[in-house]
């Protein structure tokens, strides 16, 4: 197979005159002599060892290749459009810890889609699975409980979490072995912090879940604060060697952040 070496330098010249098939207005266009304009086509050419333009002195014909060449360049002139200028439906693609989503980053996306015509694309996803895929390019933003510095990522704090334990009714904290635990997994706080297990646990990765079960006095359980309304009308308890955390927006280092990401960010900040 012949190799191809194609004189990027001229497709300009090639564009412009295929677009009015006429080597004078693309010379025009152009601001150059049209000698030049029929100089860089012959050499384009030659580049790609092909005739691309059939000349006359009445009449300039794309040949087949020509007008295939042509078809490829309005494509990719397409493609760097929708790139770099267009300014509806950007997507942006988001990945979350499942307890933000299901709480705090629900109002988050409704107050965007009421003042945005962006779409958001939202992803749960494991901690070391959201940096990886940040760190990939896969995502734009992430929120995560970590603050990520590197070379090509950088953290913005947005709020402490504190944690809480929970119960539908009036509880004494170290009798909490005398209860169901429900938790979001093995390594639930309730683990950590009572030497005396529960002898029942109900395991389930859901937050809102766990909140409904607790209002319904199925048993106790450690949640962020910001997750418990007012009108749950729960029992709240600090504990001590809860340690605070914090809630953490991640994103690749823009040197000026998209316009469309920097829309959603706005709004998280102004929270």
């Amino acid at each position: 197979m012949k190799d191809i070496s194609l004189d990027y330098r001229y497709l300009k010249a090639f564009m412009v005159t295929s677009r009015y098939l006429n080597f004078s207005k693309a010379a025009l266009e152009l601001n150059i002599a049209q000698s030049a304009v029929s100089r860089q086509i012959k050499l384009l050419e030659e580049s790609v060892g092909e005739q691309l333009i059939i000349r006359s002195s009445k009449q300039v014909i794309l040949t087949d290749k020509g007008q295939a060449l042509l078809d490829e360049l309005d494509h990719f002139e397409g493609r760097l459009q929708d790139i770099f200028f267009a300014h509806m439906n950007k997507t942006i693609r988001v990945g979350i810890l499942h307890g933000l989503l299901e709480t705090w980053f629900n109002d988050v996306m409704v107050e965007f889609s009421k003042n945005n015509q962006h779409q958001l694309s939202v992803e749960v996803n494991s901690l070391d699975m959201l940096k990886e895929k940040l760190h990939n390019g896969k995502y734009d933003l992430i929120f995560t409980t970590e603050n990520i510095q590197s070379e090509i990522v950088s953290s913005l704090k947005l709020f402490d979490e504190k944690m809480v334990l929970i119960s539908k009714t009036e509880m004494n904290p170290k009798d909490a072995h005398e209860y169901t635990w429900i938790v979001y997994s093995d390594q639930d706080h309730l683990f950590h912090l009572n030497k005396k297990r529960s002898n029942k646990t109900i395991v389930v990765n859901s937050i809102t879940t766990i909140l409904k079960l607790v209002r319904k006095g199925v048993g106790i359980a450690i949640v962020p604060d910001h997750t418990v309304e007012p009108e749950m009308h729960l029992k709240t308890y600090d504990l001590k060697g809860l340690q605070k955390g914090n809630i953490h927006l991640s994103s690749l280092n823009f040197k000026t952040m998209p316009a469309h990401i920097k829309q959603l960010v706005d709004i998280i900040k102004k929270r």
